[in-house]
């Protein structure tokens, strides 16, 4: 089931000669009143499929518990300030539009729920199977695609759960849409003034503006980098290339790892992806000891994590009898291209890069390297900027050709990882502190592990919601994270502190 809405041009709109030729279908086809959606953002929405759906999805956890009628409120007020929370989407052929739904129920997008139990499960699991349930289901296409569910007894708790489609925004800027509603928060100016105004331009015409963001401004800055460089050699003598050769260079040789990788690892997580989804958390990790093993390991916080993920991924492998010596499986990781200060913004701008993961590497110590040097390698490189270009001109195709694309970039990787800086204070909804806060960015194509990694009010929560047919246990990948990190933790606090004189 497509996640919008189609909808044929209307015959005041088609040409009055009796043979007509078929125009280009996004002048055709365009709905009256509406606004045409960037090519990145049609993207995600095309990558909608019965296996994977392109919805982002997250889980707060409130407490004391909040009701109903007060959550509604605080979104009618808040959330539908944003153009996109009000629009639902037209598909006209290989275009798509954002169109004002002028009855929007917000009964129908601030929904109640009553998690069912079964013998045997806690609260806790109920409430990983109904994220599991909903991940499996698409959002109604005749309405805004984003949907709120408030279980209101959850343990003396509320347990929301929200679903937003991909097409609307990505996972940072989903984090300041969040911030808008919670008490105290507001809509940014920028964003108040954009909701009141009508655009004089469509995103067709805005959508340079985001490339020249995504993809200049990184190439500037390598450019200025090369250029500080002192002239020198290649080596063997010859004179260095000029900063536009070396430019060139490392456009063409990031293109190509992004284009030309061998399909990833065969494993036990590698597979045809089916409908059914599995959903696990673990207790949260303190941030200060996190920061402690990255500063006394001389390495980042994203590198501790990643590499207690590639640890635990590579136990849960052995643990079901696989031989992962030498072995590495690829996760697809979003790099933000946007400065924060415009997440209002919404939309997807974020490139995506292939990040391998030493899942054989048993040494906690030599395993952490191994993911620096990877991290170091994409932080020095075009590929998150030249990835967005791709995704962008993956919305100008036909959906035959982006599902060729899809189907190949999901060949590449097993899983699709966010890591998305939450905010650093606690956050209070209608009266009740904000507990925990988790979300997922789906995966895409066959790709069987969706895996988070966010920081909130001083901790760190892991997640993942895997393929059931490809990772019917991801609790078992879950419970060995916290044990990969107590490793590294143990060996840092064996290491000479540094003491002042």
């Amino acid at each position: 089931m497509p996640t919008s809405a189609a909808s044929s041009p209307s015959p005041s709109r088609r040409s009055a000669k009796s043979t007509p030729s078929k125009p280009p279908a996004s002048r055709a086809a365009r709905p009256r009143g509406a606004e045409p959606m960037s090519k990145v953002d049609t993207a995600w929405l095309r990558l909608d499929t019965e296996a994977n759906r392109m919805v982002i999805h997250g889980v707060l956890l409130l407490k004391p518990a909040i009701a109903l009628e007060d959550l509604r409120r605080r979104v009618a007020e808040r959330l539908l300030r944003f153009p996109r929370f009000r629009q639902r989407v037209v598909e006209t052929g290989d275009s798509a539009w954002w169109v004002e739904d002028a009855e929007v129920d917000i009964a129908r997008h601030v929904v109640p729920e009553t998690l069912p139990r079964r013998r045997g499960r806690s609260l806790e699991e109920a409430l990983q199977d109904r994220l599991a349930e909903l991940a499996a289901e698409p959002l109604d296409p005749a309405r805004p695609l984003w949907q709120l569910h408030l279980i209101e007894h959850y343990d003396g708790s509320s347990a929301l759960i929200a679903r937003v489609h991909h097409c609307i925004a990505d996972g940072i800027a989903l984090i300041a849409v969040l911030l808008s509603i919670t008490d105290g928060g507001a809509v940014p100016p920028q964003a108040a003034k954009a909701a009141r105004a009508t655009p004089a331009t469509g995103a067709d015409e805005a959508e340079p503006e985001w490339l020249a963001d995504a993809m200049v401004k990184p190439i500037n800055a390598w450019t200025v980098r090369e250029i500080q460089e002192r002239a020198g050699s290649d080596g063997s003598g010859a004179a260095a290339a000029s900063p536009a050769e070396r430019l060139g260079r490392q456009v063409l040789e990031d293109a190509a790892a992004l284009t030309e990788a061998p399909d990833d690892a065969k494993t036990r997580l590698k597979g045809k992806a089916g409908r059914a989804k599995r959903v696990a958390w673990g207790a949260p990790l303190a941030l200060d000891a996190v920061k402690a093993v990255g500063k006394s390991m001389n390495v980042s916080v994203n590198d501790v994590l990643l590499s207690c993920l590639a640890g635990a991924i590579g136990l849960y492998l052995r643990g079901h009898g696989d031989d992962t010596q030498g072995q590495e499986i690829r996760a697809l990781v979003p790099v933000n291209l946007r400065p924060l200060e415009t997440a209002w913004q919404l939309g997807n701008r974020f490139g995506m890069v292939p990040l391998p993961m030493p899942v054989g590497i048993t040494n906690p110590v030599k395993r952490l390297y191994a993911v620096h040097a990877q991290t170091q390698a994409l932080k020095n490189s075009l590929r998150p900027a030249l990835s967005l270009g791709l995704m962008a001109t993956s919305g100008t195709v036909e959906k035959a050709a982006q599902r060729a694309m899809l189907k190949t970039l999901s060949r590449k990787a097993t899983a699709l990882m966010t890591n998305v800086p939450g905010p650093a204070q606690t956050l209070r909804l209608c009266g009740s502190a904000v507990e925990r806060v988790m979300f997922w960015a789906p995966q895409a194509g066959d790709m069987s592990l969706g895996i988070s990694i966010l920081t909130y009010a001083g901790q760190v929560q892991f997640g993942l919601i895997a393929d059931a047919g490809l990772c019917p246990d991801p609790e078992a990948i879950v419970a060995h994270f916290e044990p990969e990190f107590q490793q590294l933790l143990t060996l840092a606090l064996m290491l000479p502190w540094e003491t002042k004189a």
